[in-house]
């Protein structure tokens, strides 16, 4: 699914984000991404989505060479990716139904395919009841269980969730790793960015840590583990 070849990212700064990272991620895998604030995960996320190109290197996403990509193919990739961020993203003056839907909108969808698609993908998300729920009604563990559905409109094979956790409260960062990890039982495959060592030992699948843009420890989980 995912190959990265001796990838390295410099900012205008001269900042060096990313040091020859090397990296095979399968079809279907379920990975956490973990490091401290300015680790790299981030700018790792923004790569594969082709956000940023790397200056050195070679990604590579379901066989397609991301640095051979023009620019009116990007927006066919991201449709093979559904990202997942922090802070939720949601359009506030439009409800849990419409935020989906407005998704959907801008790729052309029909009404038809709006209306059969959006109540399936609330209700695997367990909104079904929220639909005509604003987002500032909504509790934060809801509003990113709506934004897992609207990450979901393309029947995606990846979803990348960028730090899904960080502004939930423990119950409801439980909910959403049991979310994601269904997901991941379909065939979806996760890349989920944390520093949350109680999300990775739940979760308890393999496990990559970053350290100043490098790869520093790849393995899977057993038992307890200590970022």
């Amino acid at each position: 699914m995912i190959k990265l070849k001796h990838i390295s990212t410099i900012y205008e700064d001269d900042f060096m984000a990313l040091k020859d990272i090397n990296l095979e991620i399968k079809h279907g895998e379920f990975v956490s991404l973990v490091g401290p604030s300015g680790a790299g995960k981030s700018t790792l996320l923004k790569i594969l989505t082709r956000e940023l190109l790397a200056n050195d290197g070679e990604a590579i996403i379901d066989g397609v060479n991301l640095a051979e990509l023009d620019s009116d193919d990007i927006p066919f990739l991201r449709r093979k990716i559904g990202t997942v961020y922090q802070d939720f993203k949601l359009l506030s003056a439009k409800n849990a139904f419409e935020n989906v839907a407005f998704a959907m909108e801008v790729c052309g969808a029909s009404d038809e395919d709006i209306n059969k698609d959006v109540p399936k993908l609330l209700s695997i998300v367990g909104l079904s009841d929220k639909a005509n729920n604003f987002p500032h009604q909504m509790s934060g563990g809801e509003k990113q269980r709506l934004a897992i559905a609207r990450a979901l409109i393309h029947r995606p094979k990846m979803i990348l969730a960028d730090e899904p956790t960080g502004n939930l409260d423990m119950v409801n960062t439980y909910d959403i790793v049991k979310l994601l990890l269904k997901i991941n039982e379909l065939g979806t495959t996760i890349i989920l960015a944390t520093h949350n060592r109680e999300v990775v030992n739940t979760i308890g699948k393999r496990v990559i840590s970053m350290e100043m843009g490098k790869i520093v420890r790849d393995q899977i989980v057993q038992g307890k583990y200590i970022i």
